[in-house]
């Protein structure tokens, strides 16, 4: 197999016309500038050993040599072997609650950054796992589809906000619910789904949605981020706080972390419930109850193992340069001595 690296550098190639117009300019420039100078006879027997043969060779080394520059420039490569690269790993789903209890300063900086950290701590310690992104609040929304690209990841998941969803309140069963379309069957991967929030649940359903997952091989694990005694729900502009979140009543809303909750969907789920109030201890423990999935094999591809060639074109490319250094316009004297072209007898003529 064979492949370009550096394609773009093919362009260099158009170098090598306009090489070729100045060097026949410069030969029609010469001939003409001698021709006022004096004759051709006459000028032959002032430089004898003056080549026309090795002016021309000269031009064409030194184009192959910035030839073979160019290809050194664009690295093609062979493929050597093939070598067969498996994958393997557990399908983890992240639902984030985005309601505007999140957003509660009882844990710093509020519950949504903390969740956020979290979340990018674990997916920083993935290897081969697959990630997927879920958010919620009334409603759920898929952010990120089940993959691989941990980068793309953590973008997505750094632009959630409380705005995402209009229907507010904490809807941890639709989570749940769309969670579970993420992961392919036929794979037959282990299937996790981490589940941050508060643990309001104010749809009540979610229990019952535990129950299907884990039906289908789906191992829920919970995070409670904030805490049981509760805060406010700020209001900012411009990063200030103007005022609180207030009901119907006009009373300032106190959110509160929902332990009890978010423990029996886990228990549910045949997963475990985590306090995230230390990012570095939540993550070590997830990281800990992962390992302890056995990892399932999700995906063998075979690769070419590439070795790069340019090597041999830079090599040869400054051994064209030096062969052009040694080469000399006048004739060599060995060739000379042959006389293949009855050259003495024409000049003494």
């Amino acid at each position: 197999m064979f492949i370009i690296e550096e394609q773009v550098y093919f362009w260099g190639f158009l170098v090598l016309p306009v090489l070729l117009l100045l060097f026949l300019t410069y030969v029609y420039w010469k001939k003409k500038t001698q021709k006022k100078f004096a004759e051709i006879k006459l000028f032959k027997k002032l430089a004898p050993d003056q080549s026309t043969f090795k002016s021309n060779l000269k031009f064409i080394v030194l184009s192959l040599a910035f030839a073979c520059f160019v290809m050194a420039l664009v690295n093609p490569k062979l493929g050597t072997k093939m070598e067969t690269v498996k994958r393997e790993g557990v399908d983890i789903v992240f639902a984030l609650d985005v309601s505007k209890s999140m957003l509660a300063e009882d844990i710093a900086p509020n519950r949504l950054e903390k969740s956020k950290r979290i979340i990018t701590e674990i997916v920083n310690n993935l290897a081969s796992d697959r990630v997927g992104l879920v958010g919620y609040a009334g409603s759920a929304f898929p952010q990120v589809p089940i993959t691989t690209d941990y980068s793309s990841t953590k973008t997505f998941l750094q632009s959630m906000n409380t705005d995402m969803v209009s229907s507010q309140g904490t809807a941890i069963s639709q989570a749940i619910d769309l969670a579970r379309s993420y992961y392919n069957d036929d794979d037959q991967t282990n299937k996790v789904l981490i589940i941050l929030s508060e643990g309001e649940d104010h749809d009540g359903n979610a229990e019952n949605m535990a129950e299907q997952a884990a039906a289908e091989g789906i191992r829920i694990y919970t995070i409670g981020v904030g805490t049981e005694r509760g805060d406010p729900i700020p209001i900012k502009r411009d990063g200030r706080i103007q005022s609180y979140l207030k009901n119907d009543a006009g009373e300032t809303v106190i959110t509160k972390k929902d332990t009890e909750t978010l423990k029996r969907i886990a228990d549910i789920g045949n997963g475990t419930y985590i306090d995230g109030s230390s990012t570095s201890g939540s993550v070590d423990e997830i990281l800990n109850e992962l390992q302890k999935i056995e990892k399932t094999e999700f995906e063998a591809k075979q690769f070419a193992d590439f070795k790069s060639k340019y090597q041999w074109f830079l090599g040869f490319g400054i051994f064209l340069v030096l062969i052009d250094v040694l080469l000399l316009d006048r004739k060599t004297a060995w060739v000379r001595r042959l006389n293949l072209f009855n050259e003495r007898k024409k000049d003494e003529e």
